[in-house]
């Protein structure tokens, strides 16, 4: 049966549609595959001022740099500083004094940045005790009372805000009882249980403690140091920041998206918070953690104020070395991505 004429012009139509896609095809470029994300891994502790960084991992803000960032829990600060030694990890969020104890032990290590977050580190009191303020803690002295025992953690800016906030007082530091832990969380919950009676510890735990239990805050590191004295910093060693500084430029800049949100929508910040677990405390505590900050987040810290808190590390004999704030501090990037 012979086909109609509108049937054969209807197939040459297709044809030539199909025979001129096939030439458009052939003149394209197939479009390039998209770049793979480069994986680093980032240690952490648990402190509040570490919500950039998971922040930016739970929003995609690293994601946005071309990272693909695998964040590594260490409950002891020591164990962080040696995984970034022996490149376990890229990047070490971890109290500012240990750079300077790698620095001297003779690891190339580099801070690039605060972590994020000002008044982290907070001097709490039971509510049991009646104390609050330094100066209860000197009339307790005085009176013969038994000794206070507070928590702590040896060698470590949870210990030197303590000395330095005692100083300041006239408190004599042997007339309490400095109780050394070795675990972050251990020690919460000994001042949970009522082991101790103060407790130098972090955000949002001690926040929790003051919402939860009645416990008085008697100072913060922003009252005994400086408003942009840093709890923690950011650290590299030098070959990654000498041969990778654009996966340490994405790196910073990842952090400074996840403290956007924080800034600004802190409330956001909470929700992206609670997809893990980073931070053991209910959402509103959390947010009072943030809302209770001396400051906004930002990554720039007061270098002058951690060399005087290393130079009192030295007084006591926990630094053996020379290394100072400049020999360590590269600040030159973060200082460029934050304006």
């Amino acid at each position: 049966m012979t086909a109609s004429r509108p049937a054969l012009r209807t197939k040459a139509l297709f044809a030539g549609v199909a025979g001129l896609g096939l030439a458009l095809a052939g003149m394209i470029a197939p479009a390039p595959a998209l770049a793979a994300l480069v994986k680093v891994k980032a240690g952490h502790l648990v402190a509040i001022d570490m919500a950039p960084l998971f922040v930016a991992k739970e929003s995609g803000c690293f994601e946005k740099e071309g990272l693909d960032v695998e964040t590594v829990f260490f409950a002891n600060p020591g164990d962080n500083n040696a995984a970034l030694a022996g490149g376990a990890i890229d990047f070490s969020t971890n109290p500012f004094t240990l750079p300077f104890f790698a620095a001297n032990s003779g690891v190339p290590i580099r801070v690039v940045a605060a972590a994020g977050g000002w008044g982290v580190i907070e001097v709490i009191a039971q509510k049991a005790s009646g104390l609050k303020t330094l100066d209860d803690v000197k009339a307790h002295i005085a009176a013969g009372k038994p000794k206070l025992k507070i928590a702590t953690l040896q060698g470590d800016t949870l210990e030197l805000i303590l000395t330095r906030a005692f100083a300041k007082a006239g408190i004599d530091p042997a007339a309490t009882e400095f109780v050394y832990f070795n675990d972050l969380l251990a020690m919460v919950e000994a001042f949970r249980a009522g082991q101790v009676d103060i407790l130098s510890h972090i955000k949002p735990y001690t926040t929790e403690m003051v919402a939860d239990k009645g416990a008085v805050v008697l100072t913060t590191d922003a009252q005994t140091w400086t408003t942009y004295s840093p709890n923690t910093v950011v650290s590299v060693l030098d070959k990654t920041l000498a041969e990778r500084p654009e996966v340490v430029r994405g790196y910073l800049s990842g952090l400074i998206c996840g403290a956007k949100i924080i800034n600004e929508t802190p409330e956001k910040a909470v929700d992206l918070l609670t997809k893990g677990t980073y931070f053991r405390v209910k959402p509103a505590v959390l947010l009072q953690a943030f809302k209770s900050a001396p400051a906004p987040v930002s990554f720039i810290p007061d270098v002058d104020s951690i060399q005087s808190v290393v130079t009192d590390l030295t007084k006591l004999g926990y630094v053996k070395g020379a290394t100072k704030a400049s020999d360590i501090f590269r600040l030159d990037m973060i200082t460029s991505l934050q304006k």
